[in-house]
């Protein structure tokens, strides 16, 4: 088995994320080429690889593609028996507006043994949603970068410790238009006169 480089995963990487009807992404059409090293390994830490995360992230983004959902489907799934709706947000965050019956283990704390808590089966359906799938509160849904979003993290945290009945909200939601209940408590932030009210 030929192992990839760095630089073809980053590759490999691009083509998957690209839309479909973008230019064929090759060593060519960029300024990477084969042997490019992106990065290098550590000897010093055997614990961290920046490879191994490249193809992480290729397999969860190719699965990840069809267990997007509408915000019809999120709702209607949310309420079904043994569903579990996953916020990663901050816990602050998470306090001051959150969809309802969302249980909330912040993305730093995602691993085997609090995964193993609140997620005890790999075969749970399990539902994401993140700070970029609601505008009109940046209190609460603060913007991250399309490339960071938390969505991305999350899920190829949640595929690389094995679930794979994991579905991510798809849609860009107007807080005030969106079908989702969603409850907090703005008082307790930001000194006695709490957090203002959206817009």
């Amino acid at each position: 088995m030929v192992r990839p480089t760095p630089c073809l995963l980053a590759l490999s990487v691009l083509a998957v994320l690209l839309p479909a009807d973008a230019a064929p992404v090759s060593a060519e059409t960029t300024s990477l080429q084969a042997d490019t090293p992106l990065f290098t390994t550590d000897p010093g830490n055997p614990a961290i690889s920046a490879e191994a995360h490249l193809a992480a992230t290729i397999a969860a983004m190719q699965y990840r593609e069809a267990h997007r959902i509408s915000e019809e489907d999120f709702l209607r799934m949310s309420r079904e028996p043994g569903t579990v709706v996953l916020d990663a947000r901050s816990r602050e965050k998470f306090d001051l507006l959150h969809i309802e019956g969302a249980i909330n283990l912040p993305f730093p704390d995602l691993d085997p043994a609090s995964l193993g808590r609140v997620l005890p089966a790999k075969d749970t359906v399990v539902l994401i949603y993140c700070n970029n799938n609601f505008e009109g509160d940046p209190y609460a849904f603060m913007r991250k970068s399309i490339s960071v979003s938390l969505n991305l993290s999350t899920y190829t945290t949640l595929y690389e410790y094995g679930y794979r009945n994991v579905y991510e909200l798809g849609p860009l939601l107007e807080l005030s238009e969106t079908v989702l209940p969603l409850v907090g408590d703005r008082s307790a932030f930001h000194g006695a006169g709490g957090v203002p009210q959206p817009h």
